[in-house]
């Protein structure tokens, strides 16, 4: 198992103090001109370093996060100490959503394998702004029902679909939020993420990238041929997907 450590606040490096350009997260860029207006001073940019956990298991959530840059994964962790991805968030979400439903912990492990940037708003400036009649809401609902949906694929997929399917759908998932470049990843990390033997993910790994799909080693990876990827995946990419694009979207 990759290992990880909590994220204590100074180990998070600020990157700007000053006025933040327009970010590059959708729930944040989706906002209407105002509203994100009177956010902005209130985030600070800051970034996240490789293998650390962002929000540990059932404990407090001290503020949200919306990722700009890097993924950011949910992990369950059973009592015989086995892990396994439960959600994925990239700059299209916020980590700390319990708090949109009142609740204040994750029963899973917020954590990153190669780090990331995200705007961080404290807790009780997050709950202010809900509270106003503003557009956040509505819009993190949304986003809290794609999740659903996401959650709920997901499941689907690892109890129906054969692992090259599962890889090929989380490869993607990986694509789309390091924008094409190669991301940190071993066959380790994906064993975890997915819930399966490693020998296994070696296995399918190579497979694809002895088709031209993927390139990997030294613990890095990228996606060489997206759209033969897509065609070696399952529905379930693209569900999720769909889901997202349509819900993500002010009315």
């Amino acid at each position: 198992m990759c290992s990880r450590r909590h994220l204590s606040q100074q180990q998070a490096v600020t990157l700007a103090k000053d006025v933040i350009p327009v970010p590059r997260n959708r729930l944040l860029a989706a906002l209407p001109p105002a509203e994100l207006g009177r956010l902005m001073p209130q985030l600070e940019r800051i970034e996240i370093p490789a293998h650390h956990t962002l929000v540990a298991a059932d404990s407090p959530i001290p503020a949200v996060h919306f990722p700009e840059e890097g993924a950011f994964h949910l992990l369950a962790t059973l009592q015989a100490g086995d892990s396994a991805e439960a959600g994925v968030i990239g700059r299209e979400g916020m980590v700390g959503l319990p708090l949109l439903l009142g609740v204040d912990s994750y029963p899973f492990e917020a954590t990153t394998q190669a780090g990331g940037i995200v705007l961080r708003l404290d807790a009780a400036a997050f709950q202010e702004e809900l509270e106003r009649p503003s557009a956040l809401r509505p819009l993190l609902m949304r986003y809290a029902m794609a999740c659903f949906v996401q959650a709920a694929q997901t499941a689907a997929c690892n109890v129906r679909h054969h692992l090259e399917h599962r890889l090929a759908r989380w490869l993607l998932t990986a694509d789309d939020r390091a924008d094409g470049d190669p991301f940190s990843m071993t066959h380790e990390g994906l064993a975890m993420m997915l819930g399966v033997r490693r020998a296994g993910i070696s296995v399918a790994a190579g497979r694809m990238q002895n088709a031209g799909l993927i390139r990997y080693g030294a613990g890095r990876m990228q996606v060489i041929d997206r759209s033969g990827l897509e065609a070696a995946c399952c529905e379930c990419y693209g569900v999720v997907d769909r889901a997202f694009q349509r819900l993500l979207t002010l009315h």
